[in-house]
């Protein structure tokens, strides 16, 4: 917790910003931002670079930017790294993606080459459809995890900086569900030791950040900090942590849509739901147990939104299903169709059809982005454990235990904002206006 207004440390120095994985979404988000700093592209999508804060009453016109609002790490500040499986640098690994145009990759070429990744923590038994030589090797998952922290130590040292921050960017690992291990973080350590098949590779990483002091982001569905043990270590060691799964295409449209059917009182049928997608997160979500995983994330969307048990004439018997489909010609240009078969006045029928073709990662890099500037903000501010003012960012919303997580994306952002103006001693909007009773 933190006291109203609180003194947030400078940012001074140098921000590392470390991504498992350095596909598609890490090398989008690097080459992004490497590009905005030479003036070649805005972050657009990026709440902490263009959005802006209301401060104070609507007759004030007190609008900043949110990056001169609280005191954000510099896109000039950044530094780039984190581990593949793959030992292509970030120009090749973009070129591989396909995300980005050749000539807007090369604006940044030299830059890009000069990001190697190191090797991968990486089982293939945690995602099935994907191999790679460029991995450690290790005497147990313990062993692997100090070899993580070992690199995050290099790692800051070999660039001089001050801190760092750490964003899931890998694959989607397979489903897990929680376990006896995951309970308390002796327990964790000693499964790591035992090279118990609760533990992760994802966990690992997690492990390695908090253990050195810094903020995790899941970005991906895996369970990875959603457990006890990990959440236990962040608090003990004063650490943010936040997650899960990056809040990108369909399901960012379920959560604009969903609240609205909501404010409106308009019932729900079904909600049908499709993807075809043919990038490395494709071709990984065609195994079903991995699928299992994005699946779960999915699916509790709508039930937190709508309420059922609040509202059961309206969404009491919705039919819910989701579907993903790897189709290699598709690359990271991701299509989602949506059939939503909803009722209105004295029941009768409507329905609404959503065709989004999006760029899954174009979505997902200006996330990456403000995860790691708020995460960094949020250490600065003495903020720790669980980030739920964070959940704007994310399909699967981590929150405190015997909470229910908020998905509705307007209250999200509501208290992402309230939560900044807490920081610098602002009073919080909550749109009351009782000015006709002064």
């Amino acid at each position: 917790m933190v006291e109203k207004g609180v003194e947030i440390k400078a940012p001074e120095g140098k921000l590392g910003v470390l991504t498992p994985g350095m596909g598609a979404v890490a090398t989008t988000f690097i080459a992004g931002v490497l590009s905005i700093r030479k003036g070649h592209g805005k972050p657009i999508g990026s709440l902490t670079q263009m959005g802006t804060i209301r401060l104070g009453k609507r007759t004030e016109n007190r609008s900043p930017k949110i990056k001169d609002f609280v005191p954000l790490a510099e896109l000039d500040d950044l530094v780039f790294g984190g581990w593949d499986i793959f030992e292509d640098n970030a120009y090749d690994a973009a070129l591989k993606a396909g995300v980005l145009d050749k000539d807007d990759i090369n604006v940044v070429k030299d830059e890009l080459q000069q990001i190697k990744p190191m090797p991968a923590v990486f089982d293939p038994e945690y995602v099935k459809k994907l191999n790679g030589s460029y991995v450690k090797q290790g005497k147990n998952k313990m062993d692997l995890a100090e070899q993580l922290r070992d690199d995050i130590r290099n790692f800051i040292k070999e660039h001089q900086l001050s801190r760092a921050v750490m964003v899931w960017c890998g694959s989607t690992e397979v489903y897990l569900q929680p376990d006896e291990v995951h309970t308390s973080i002796e327990k964790f350590e000693k499964a790591m030791l035992e090279n118990h098949p609760a533990i992760a590779p994802s966990m690992l990483y997690a492990y390695a950040a908090i253990k050195e002091g810094i903020p995790y982001a899941n970005g991906a569905p895996n369970l990875t900090v959603d457990i006890p043990a990990l959440q236990q270590l962040a608090r003990e060691l004063n650490v943010p942590i936040a997650g899960k799964d990056f809040k990108t295409g369909q399901t960012f449209m379920k959560t604009l849509l969903a609240p609205g059917l909501k404010a409106r009182l308009l019932g729900l049928h079904g909600w049908f739901s499709t993807n075809i997608l043919g990038n490395r997160d494709g071709e990984v979500l065609d195994d079903p147990m991995s699928f299992k995983s994005k699946e779960v994330s999915k699916l509790g969307v709508l039930e937190y939104i709508l309420q059922p048990d609040l509202y059961p004439d309206l969404y009491s018997n919705i039919y819910h299903k989701v579907r993903i489909n790897y189709y290699p010609p598709r690359g990271d240009n991701k299509e989602g169709w949506d059939n939503i078969d909803i009722f209105g006045w004295l029941g009768y029928p409507m329905q609404i059809k959503i065709d989004f073709l999006c760029r899954d990662s174009i979505l997902a890099a200006p996330i990456v982005l403000d995860l790691a500037l708020f995460l960094d903000l949020a250490q600065r501010s003495g903020m720790y454990g669980i980030q739920e003012w964070l959940s704007f960012y994310f399909k699967s919303p981590m929150v405190a235990p015997n909470l229910y997580p908020e998905h509705d994306i307007f209250i999200q952002l509501m208290k992402l904002k309230n939560t900044l103006r807490h920081l610098r001693g602002e009073e919080l909007i909550t749109h009351l206006g009782l000015e006709y009773y002064d």
